[in-house]
């Protein structure tokens, strides 16, 4: 291991590397109970979707641990599986039936098109291309999006509808006539109750600064719902087995003919660009907290190489039946634990192989729990905010319509749309009106976005 992994090289031990990835796993293992019970809903079998984020999260972290010697992990990213799960599955994206088959294949394709964008380079031009603030405000707004699905499946908050229909979907109140569209759901409902409390525990724990402060939260939760009732333990073991049963399981689920017949280009591409953004940020931040861009050649050569084991992840992913996989921020926990090697992204890896044996005690996480953990995925992705050059009009404009379109309208897509399109126009204006002429930067690839942006509008409607 020392020869392989170079670890005096990078000044680290094998004990070292064990512990910070270990602290990964805790940091980021809240994954394992919060992606099935966002994927459930949009008609995914629970332990089909808790083996396949095991799986892949395993896979693909010993992956960069073995091929890139980077100490990074990757499982199904919050975000873009709730954009799969509340927009894709239900028909939002197109208004046409869409199954999990062709969903499944959206995100095969988006990850192929990856794998071609990091192979030509393309990939780092676009990051290039598009401004740093509107790169900010797509993950704020991404954070805002996973606060309001907490928020709405807590209970926390309600919608007001009219329609019955609505209404049995769950997490919205028959309030027609109200002035108000989004209402407090009530604090005498126990899960409710339950997910406030959760907020606390993990907020505590943020502050204390322990590490794995999400996972811990969740369990403590998960403990205090079956002490006083809100989870039957026997009910929600009935069925359940310490085997894994892969047969369930969403293996090479693909319809590629029914996804050219609902016309998921757009889809395909909110998927790509989402992620391109994602990653490059995360894997940036851990690159810099690992010290591998003191040597920017060799740090840019890491990072190539990780994107490249990211891309194929999603494509992987995809064949074992999840939503789009991507390296966690998370990771960062683990280089502050002193992780510098590959070593650290195995350790990780080898813990959630291990997980896939661990179902029946992750069935037992209640919703409080789950919702809790996502509602505060949305603070910390919140932090990006504070990057957003709000003084500049040119900038402020672009980012706010790109954070405030994706929760209110309940889509990804628009919100970056939207960025796009004002960036454009707001910077030939300030181009042409301004003192210093060429102030803003607009990449000919942002033109040739923003003509495809209006193009979807135009000739696709608004959805």
């Amino acid at each position: 291991m020392e020869r392989f992994f170079r670890l005096k090289e990078h000044g680290t031990n094998i004990r070292t590397e064990i512990m910070a990835g270990l602290t990964t796993f805790m940091t980021m293992a809240y994954i394992l109970a919060v992606n099935p019970i966002v994927l459930t809903p949009a008609g995914f079998d629970w332990g089909a979707v808790f083996l396949a984020t095991a799986l892949s999260a395993g896979i693909f972290t010993i992956a960069m641990g073995l091929f890139v010697n980077f100490p990074v992990a990757l499982a199904p990213g919050m975000g873009l599986n709730a954009y799969f799960a509340a927009t894709v599955i239900s028909s939002q994206a197109t208004g046409k039936p869409i199954s999990i088959a062709m969903g499944l294949t959206a995100v095969f394709i988006s990850g192929i098109i990856f794998i071609i964008l990091t192979v030509t380079q393309i990939r780092q031009m676009l990051i290039t291309a598009v401004p740093d603030s509107l790169k900010h405000a797509i993950t704020v707004g991404i954070g805002l999006f996973i606060a309001i699905i907490g928020l709405k499946g807590s209970g926390i908050m309600t919608i007001a509808v009219s329609s019955f229909s609505d209404i049995k979907q769950g997490a919205y109140t028959d309030v027609s006539g109200s002035e108000t569209v989004i209402h407090l759901g009530s604090l005498h409902n126990g899960t409710v109750a339950l997910t406030v409390v959760a907020l606390f525990i993990i907020g505590i724990m943020m502050v204390l600064r322990i590490p794995g402060a999400i996972l811990w939260g969740i369990l403590l939760t998960t403990a205090i719902a079956i002490v006083i009732g809100q989870v039957n333990i026997s009910e929600k073991l009935s069925g359940q087995t310490w085997v894994p049963d892969f047969s369930k399981m969403n293996l090479f689920h693909f319809d590629f003919p029914g996804v050219l017949e609902v016309g998921l280009v757009t889809v395909i591409l909110t998927f790509t660009f989402v992620e391109l953004f994602d990653t490059f940020g995360t894997l940036v931040g851990t690159a810099n907290r690992a010290g591998y861009m003191k040597d920017p050649v060799e740090g840019k050569k890491r990072i190539g190489k990780a994107m490249f084991v990211d891309a194929i992840g999603v494509s992987g992913g995809a064949m074992l039946g999840t939503s789009t996989v991507t390296a966690f921020v998370e990771s960062s926990s683990g280089i502050a634990q002193g992780g510098r090697t590959g070593l650290t992204s195995v350790t990780t890896g080898i813990c959630f192989l291990l997980a896939v044996f661990l179902s029946p005690l992750v069935a037992l996480v209640p919703p409080a729990a789950t919702n809790a953990a996502l509602i505060i995925v949305g603070v910390l992705m919140m932090q990006s905010i504070k990057e957003i050059d709000f003084t500049d009009m040119v900038y402020a404009i672009p980012s706010f319509l790109t954070l405030a379109l994706m929760p209110f309208t309940y889509n990804i897509a628009n919100g970056i749309s939207f960025g796009i399109v004002s960036y454009v126009v707001l910077a030939s204006v300030g181009n042409l009106s301004g003192k210093n002429k060429e102030k803003y930067q607009i990449h000919w690839l942002m033109w040739i976005l923003a003509v495809l942006v209006v193009g979807r509008y135009v000739f696709m409607g608004g959805e």
